[in-house]
């Protein structure tokens, strides 16, 4: 209305038709930047099925659109000659923290090591899939992890690791959280 002629101001039959303009407008806004959106795998919600379709993985609506995100954006990440940098950007995908892939060549396989987890990453069952995918055929491999030891827990008392499970206190941080 601020655009329109004073004498339109007093109008309510142009005051409903600018409402309903403006109603309009704002709703095909909205299903634009959605279309946008859907266009891109980091923040697509309503396309995941299709990105999922196109690339040849499972649909699977059960997941989390997060969790389906990672899987779509490793297997793009996946596409081409297999390097030493794409096995650690899928495996970072999945784990959430820094990997490091050992080349053993002489024994044809790799070890993909879990530098920045401490315990097993969830998600190990679809990072070991999109690996079969993309790595080559005759190559092995194996993961490695990283635990709290026996002498990593020395520091602490029995009666302040007692309310600790054993997992917690192989996986955790127990300083003062339970996470």
């Amino acid at each position: 209305m601020d655009y329109l002629p004073l004498y339109y101001a007093q109008n309510n039959t142009m005051l409903e038709l600018q409402t309903i303009l403006d109603q309009e407008v704002t709703l095909t806004e909205a299903q634009l930047i959605a279309a946008v959106d859907n266009c891109f795998v980091k923040t697509s919600t309503e396309l995941l099925s299709r990105w999922e379709k196109i690339l040849g993985l499972p649909i699977d609506i059960t997941k989390s659109n997060n969790f389906r995100r990672e899987r779509i954006k490793a297997k793009i990440l996946g596409v081409g000659t297999t390097t030493k940098q794409m096995i650690e950007e899928t495996a970072k995908a999945y784990s959430n923290g820094e990997v490091e892939v050992i080349e053993d060549s002489e024994n044809y396989r790799f070890i993909i090591k879990f530098v920045g987890t401490v315990g097993m990453p969830p998600n190990m069952s679809d990072l070991t899939q999109t690996l079969k995918e993309i790595k080559p055929a005759h190559l092995n491999y194996t993961y490695e992890y990283i635990f709290k030891t026996h002498g990593g827990l020395k520091p602490y008392t029995y009666s302040y690791l007692k309310q600790f499970t054993h997992r917690q206190l192989r996986e955790s941080d127990i300083n003062g959280s339970n996470s």
